[in-house]
């Protein structure tokens, strides 16, 4: 899936977050000039720091719109935009849910609108929109295809908002490209994981590593046998670049991620395994994690057959590999925190491990 580039212009909005920022080293590899925008509310200027010195990297700190504003009145010009500003995680969205809604749909509403008027010679930039996997909602046919109908639960349950907001940020980008022309691809995440990505808003494997190194429970919601599918950060961002540059894909909404289920119980006893720790798996009911009646899908694997046809897709990252990533970036950010010693030793341990396979 290698791309060959000249030089392109590229604005990416929640570029220091953790998919944002595995995406902004791809595209500076690949010779491109970048421009983030974040307001850094679930984002970290450390997502950069590889990257904070390269000189074809800017970095604008600040509201979303009000970044785009300032770039279109400066006249600045792009090829592409790639927008992963969102409010993310079940925790986040049980707690602010205003805050996610007025922030995914104002945003990317915004950011359309940029795309518009931003390109070379007046016309529209590419734009790729980062959705989501809960846009199915509480969909029972597994797995999930991009054209499959949708079910919600009630208004009433904030926890479906979030879904919701996606989906009207697809609608919007689709309405951009039907009646504006606008060349624009949206893309479903499910279940994207590895290093820099943390457990604050409900994410589940990073929660894991981190209990795990410290020899803490991992604390598993439910009964535990919910299956998701994780595919490797690395994998997911270089199929962005490939999906916004491939004739045909404009208009269109692609699932990305892995296939692989996995439960939720036997994610936590391969984190421990994996890293050799000494923690015990504990069961939380949902209602003392979120609130009484919270509803979570059985199941969420997506059907890649539209992405393998329009870009040979093929994950390559194993799951082992990611958790001892994972773990060595938390152990080497955060050691006063998690007792320093003893995670990088158990990190040592899982990497030897991993070594010795064939």
């Amino acid at each position: 899936m290698n791309v060959t580039t000249s030089s392109r212009r590229v604005l990416v909005t929640g570029g220091a977050g953790f998919i944002g920022s595995h995406l902004c080293e791809l595209l500076l590899a690949q010779g491109e000039t970048v421009c983030v925008a974040d307001n850094l509310s679930t984002g970290r200027a450390t997502n950069l720091h590889a990257a904070r010195d390269h000189a074809r990297l800017r970095v604008i700190t600040g509201d979303c719109a009000q970044t785009l504003e300032a770039l279109s009145r400066a006249g600045e010009v792009f090829d592409e935009v790639y927008h992963l500003a969102a409010a993310v995680g079940v925790k986040l969205v049980v707690e602010r849910p205003i805050e996610c809604i007025e922030t995914n749909v104002m945003q990317t509403a915004a950011v359309l609108r940029f795309a518009l008027k931003c390109g070379p010679e007046g016309r529209g930039a590419r734009a790729l929109i980062a959705s989501s996997s809960e846009v199915y909602g509480k969909s029972a046919k597994v797995p999930f295809a991009e054209d499959d109908d949708v079910t919600y639960g009630p208004t009433s349950k904030a926890r479906w908002s979030y879904a919701a907001s996606k989906a009207i940020d697809e609608y919007l980008a689709l309405a951009h490209h039907q009646q504006s022309g606008l060349h624009a691809v949206v893309v479903r995440f499910f279940n994207t994981v590895g290093p820099r990505q943390v457990g604050d808003y409900g994410m589940v494997l990073p929660s894991f590593v981190r209990a795990a190194l410290a020899g803490e429970p991992l604390k598993v919601y439910g009964d535990g046998q919910q299956t998701r599918c994780f595919c490797d950060v690395r994998d997911v961002v270089g199929a962005l670049p490939v999906l916004l540059r491939t004739p045909g894909c404009e208009g269109r909404v692609f699932n990305v991620g892995g296939e692989r289920s996995i439960s939720i119980a036997e994610l936590a006893e391969l984190v421990i395994k994996t890293l050799g720790s000494r923690s015990q798996v504990q069961r939380v009911p949902y209602e003392r994690a979120y609130a009484a009646g919270f509803e979570d899908l059985r199941q969420r694997q997506p059907d890649l057959t539209r992405l393998r046809a329009a870009i040979g897709f093929a994950p390559a990252v194993p799951l082992d590999r990611t958790i001892t990533d994972i773990a060595a970036h938390i152990a080497a950010h955060n050691a006063s925190h998690l007792g320093g010693h003893n995670s990088a030793s158990l990190v040592g341990q899982a990497a030897g491990k991993r070594e010795d396979r064939p």
